[in-house]
């Protein structure tokens, strides 16, 4: 398939991969595409929906300027996935074992201050960090020694490990995290900053959270510095994430390797790339960078498949694509539709957490990952098919 629908904003076009879009994510693409900073079009993806302060599965250009509520308080959050040299007759009978030795290894939920740091004090991210504390002493984000203690821990909500099994019945690795508390701080940050800053140069918004900071001021010029350690950070993050599961499942399972490149790619993220004869700043809110022979990870839900791509270079997606199936329920409504049987139902067979404090994760409460897929065949191919086997949520 190619685009789907092509709708006129105030200033550009909207380009939408997807017949499946709500009416409250359309409004707030036409919020975006009015602005006057939009270079060409905006483009979203087919597992577009609405999300806070701009839409999730959009691809934003902005020419001079960037908005920092597009690119959210989750900076950097991404994928990893690694292939490792076992196969499906190496898993034990019971994953229950194996589930436990991930969850003994990596700190799960929303905490991180009592962990152990896993950085050391001179570490070249920490003291980079440091520094911008120094420039920036009314960030209200965490002080050094909590920043160090997070790292390597998961979160809770989305964020997840999983072992998962391809289309040869090869064992991957597959997991989802991102910049954690620190990130949400810098961006919960600069988002009001911006707010602040349209006010006092009396700038009228369709709405304020797309509130931006033009190239040339110091709110902008210290975002910059900000939200590229956050996204570092976030990388580290996830290849930490990476070391303490396989020392989890070395305890578990026959001695492997780590085969090929291990593929790793942020999918909230700015950057500044060229499109369409301009260099802009590039914003990927729920969407992966898909450049001609770029590798990527498309999970789908914790009772769905998932994929492994390659780019196919699209220029009308800005070189992007889906960071997964996208919701189609809100948290609330999910656990208010379904009970703790839909989600054993929904799960049967992955080894996982079946509880209540996760129904709001549970596979209906997301797009088809196969329609998905369909709609996005232009933007990538479809490498290796994973279907999990143990799921890892905080």
């Amino acid at each position: 398939m190619s685009v789907r629908r092509v709708i006129q904003g105030a200033q550009v076009p909207i380009k939408i991969w997807t017949d499946d879009v709500d009416s409250a994510s359309l409004d707030q693409l036409r919020e975006i595409a009015s602005l006057p900073l939009i270079h060409h079009h905006v483009a979203a993806m087919p597992d577009v929906h609405f999300g806070k302060g701009a839409t999730v599965g959009s691809v934003i250009p902005t020419d001079r300027a960037i908005i920092p509520a597009a690119v959210g308080v989750d900076i950097g959050c991404g994928m990893t996935a690694a292939r490792l040299s076992l196969c499906t007759e190496d898993l034990p009978d019971s994953l229950s074992t194996v589930r436990a030795a991930i969850e003994s290894r990596v700190p799960l939920g929303t905490g991180g201050a009592r962990q152990t740091p896993k950085v050391k004090a001179d570490d070249s991210l920490l003291c980079a960090y440091r520094d911008l504390l120094e420039r920036n002493p009314n960030f209200g984000a965490p002080d050094p020694a909590r920043v160090a203690a997070q790292i390597g821990t998961l979160g809770s909500g989305n964020h997840f490990i999983e072992l998962c099994l391809d289309e040869t019945g090869c064992v991957w690795v597959m997991l989802h995290s991102g910049s954690r508390g620190v990130g949400h701080s810098i961006g919960t940050h600069f988002i009001e900053h911006a707010k602040r800053e349209m006010e006092r140069w009396h700038i009228h918004l369709p709405n304020r959270d797309l509130a931006y900071l033009p190239e040339g001021t110091d709110g902008f010029d210290r975002y910059i510095e900000a939200v590229s350690w956050a996204q570092a950070y976030a990388a580290r993050n996830r290849d930490l994430l990476l070391e303490k599961t396989i020392e989890g499942l070395r305890e578990t399972l026959p001695p492997f390797e780590i085969e090929d490149e291990v593929i790793s790619a942020h999918h909230n993220y700015v950057e500044r790339e060229h499109h369409f004869g301009r260099d802009v700043w590039l914003t990927r809110k729920g969407a992966i960078r898909a450049r001609e022979g770029d590798l990527g990870i498309i999970p789908g839900s914790m009772g769905t498949r998932s994929y492994i791509v390659r780019g196919r270079g699209n220029p009308d997606s800005f070189c992007s694509c889906s960071h997964g199936a996208g919701r189609q329920l809100s948290r609330s409504e999910a656990k208010r539709r379904f009970s703790i049987e839909d989600l054993a139902r929904e799960t049967d067979g992955i080894e996982c957490r079946k509880d209540a404090g996760v129904i709001d994760e549970i596979p209906s409460a997301y797009k088809d990952i196969e329609r998905v897929m369909e709609y996005q065949d232009d933007l990538v191919e479809i490498v290796h098919t994973l279907q999990q086997v143990v799921n890892v949520k905080g």
